[in-house]
């Protein structure tokens, strides 16, 4: 898992550890100029202003108690300090794990690899063993139904479809019961792009929402944001807006092997208090990773 993730997160490491890496060389004392040159590769690799500031404390609070005192100590330390930012809230097992049917329900705005992650996701459930239906509730475009339905039959599940333009809600209401009604262990729930500022497609999000907590009991057991992890810290409001409006037990971070700029996983954690559940790092199934924080800092540090 960790060669796959630091491939992975290969532009993010060159960058962020890269620097690092120079700034080590010679074992300097730590100086105000060097810990300004940490700022900024944490900055430049869009861990965040907020939490950038936050390390390079932690830093200097270290160096004032003579924790550290020379620049190859940097490393260890903020490898160190990044795992445990983003270990909080972090579940040790999925939440409900033994409901039946589990219900997962996936949402983010446009572009962000929705559809995608959902046929990954079902990919290794089925794989795991698993009964999976997919509920294809993004109504509003013909192609995200058509591309799910092409997952679904590679993974060999189900999935629960109307026809353009029908009512999201009724989609996952008649998943629901077929989920129920044909002993399903999972029933992962699609829903259409949106953006977080449109109040009335949150507005009909929160209705479907209601109709899975009303269908299954506990459910949603999990509420996942997709966002595109090339966008950086843009993804911070999404996480709030979502969380505010419908609740989110974690968040999805696709396209990660593209981007200088997976130090926003930091950021949006540390931000937010949302847990990152899963990252995307590639084209194939198995680039789906569960998030584990000590290999994520050891792979961008």
């Amino acid at each position: 898992m960790l060669s796959r993730l630091k491939k992975g997160l290969g532009k993010t490491a060159e960058l962020l550890a890269g620097r690092l890496v120079a700034l080590a060389t010679g074992r300097k004392p730590l100086s105000d100029a060097v810990l300004q040159e940490v700022e900024e590769a944490l900055i430049t690799s869009d861990v965040g202003l907020r939490t950038s500031r936050e390390l390079v404390a932690a830093l200097k609070s270290a160096h004032k108690k003579r924790e550290i005192s020379t620049t190859d100590e940097i490393r260890p330390f903020l490898r160190s300090r990044i795992q445990s930012l983003v270990t909080v809230n972090h579940p040790r097992t999925p939440p409900d794990a033994e409901a039946a049917p589990r219900v997962i329900l996936m949402v983010g705005v446009n572009g962000a690899g929705k559809t995608t992650t959902i046929g990954k996701l079902a990919s290794r459930l089925t794989g795991e063993g698993k009964k999976v239906l997919v509920a294809a509730g993004d109504t509003f475009r013909a192609a995200a139904v058509e591309q799910l339905a092409q997952w679904c039959a590679r993974a060999g599940c189900e999935i629960v479809r109307h026809p353009q333009g029908a009512d999201p809600s009724a989609v996952v209401f008649d998943a629901l019961k077929a989920g129920v009604a044909r002993g399903k262990d999972v029933v992962i729930v699609d829903t259409a792009g949106r953006l977080h500022t449109r109040s009335n497609l949150m507005d009909e999000l929160k209705k479907v929402r209601r109709i899975i907590a009303r269908e299954v009991q506990g459910a949603p057991h999990e509420t996942l944001l997709v966002v595109d992890g090339t966008t950086g810290q843009n993804t911070i409001n999404q996480v709030r807006e979502f969380n505010a409006n419908i609740g989110l037990s974690g968040v999805v971070i696709t396209k990660l092997d593209g981007t200088a700029k997976g130090g926003a996983v930091v950021g949006i954690v540390n931000e937010t208090g949302i847990p990152v559940k899963y990252v995307g790092v590639g084209e194939g199934v198995e680039d789906l990773q569960d998030f584990d924080p000590a290999v994520f800092a050891e792979a961008i540090i």
